[in-house]
C-alpha cells in the first residue's frame, strides 16, 4: 500500500482552478503549491469557499484544474486522458466520502468490494479482503446488513473499508468526522491514524474539525484559493504516532 516515492508522493505545482460566472471569473484555487510526503498525514482547513473540497477533487482526479500540475508518486495525472486517469484512481486512490456514499439497497459487503468488482479483482481474493477489512473497522458480521439499518459511525467504517478494498497507496478524504457526533468522529480519527501508521497510506484529509486536524502531522489552512500558512498538528504524536 506504501508509496513509490520516498520522498514526496504528492506535488502540486501553481495549481489553479477558474469558473466562469457570466463573465466574471472565479478562482476557487490560485497558485496551489503543495508537497506531501510519501506515508505522511495531513489535513486541510479553511472556512467554506476557501477551496479545501476543490483541490481535493483535484488531487483525487474527481476534476481537472484550469491550468498546474499534480504529481502523484511522480506521475503528472493532469495529462492522463480520462481512460488511463479512471484506471488509476481506482487503483491508486481510496476516497471518502463525507455523505458516505453508499448503495442503499445493496449489502455492507457488497458497498465494499465494488472498486475491486471494477478492477477485475477474483472472487476469492475480494472476498477476503473485505473479510479482513470488516475485521480492521470493527464491522465484523454485520457483512449482509443494509447500510440503512446502521448508524452515521458504521456507515462512515463501510466506506473507509471500500476506499481500503484495493490497498491504494493514497486514502483521501472529505470531511471524514463532519456527519458525525463527537464521541464517533473521534472514534474514526483513531481509526485513520491506525490505517496510516499500519498500512503506510498517505492520507490527505479536508476537514472543519480543528481536533481532527490537530492530530495530523500538518495541516495546510486555505483561504480564497490560496494557501494561508502551513502548521504543525500539537496532537500528532500522541495521537496518530502511536496508534
Amino acid at each position: 500500500m506504501k508509496s513509490k516515492n520516498n520522498k514526496f508522493a504528492i506535488r502540486t505545482t501553481d495549481l489553479k482552478k477558474i469558473y466562469l460566472t457570466g463573465l466574471v471569473k472565479v478562482y476557487a484555487l490560485n497558485g496551489i503549491n503543495i508537497e506531501v510526503k510519501s506515508g505522511d498525514i495531513i489535513s486541510v482547513v479553511g472556512p467554506s469557499g476557501s477551496g479545501k473540497s476543490t483541490l481535493l477533487n483535484m488531487i483525487s482526479a474527481l476534476d481537472r484544474p484550469t491550468s498546474g500540475k499534480i504529481l502523484i508518486d511522480g506521475v503528472d495525472i493532469t495529462r492522463l486522458n480520462d481512460k488511463t486517469l479512471s484506471k488509476f484512481r481506482n487503483r491508486r486512490i481510496g476516497f471518502i466520502f463525507q455523505s458516505y456514499n453508499l448503495i442503499n439497497r445493496s449489502s455492507v459487503k457488497k458497498n465494499i468490494e465494488l472498486p475491486a468488482i471494477v478492477a477485475g479483482m477474483p472472487k476469492k481474493m475480494r472476498g477476503k479482503r473485505v473479510s479482513d477489512l470488516l475485521e480492521l473497522v470493527g464491522l465484523k458480521g454485520l457483512e449482509n446488513r443494509k447500510p440503512t439499518t446502521l448508524s452515521g459511525g458504521q456507515q462512515q467504517r463501510v466506506a473507509i473499508a471500500r476506499a481500503l478494498i484495493n490497498e491504494p497507496a493514497f486514502i483521501l478524504a472529505d470531511e471524514p468526522t463532519g456527519n458525525l457526533d463527537s464521541k464517533t468522529g473521534n472514534e474514526i480519527t483513531d481509526l485513520l491514524c491506525e490505517i496510516n501508521h499500519k498500512k503506510g497510506a498517505t492520507i490527505v484529509a479536508v476537514t472543519h474539525d480543528l481536533e481532527f486536524a490537530d492530530k495530523t502531522r500538518r495541516i495546510f489552512h486555505l483561504r480564497d484559493g490560496l494557501i494561508e500558512k502551513e502548521t504543525e498538528g500539537f496532537s500528532y504524536n500522541e495521537a496518530c504516532k502511536r496508534a
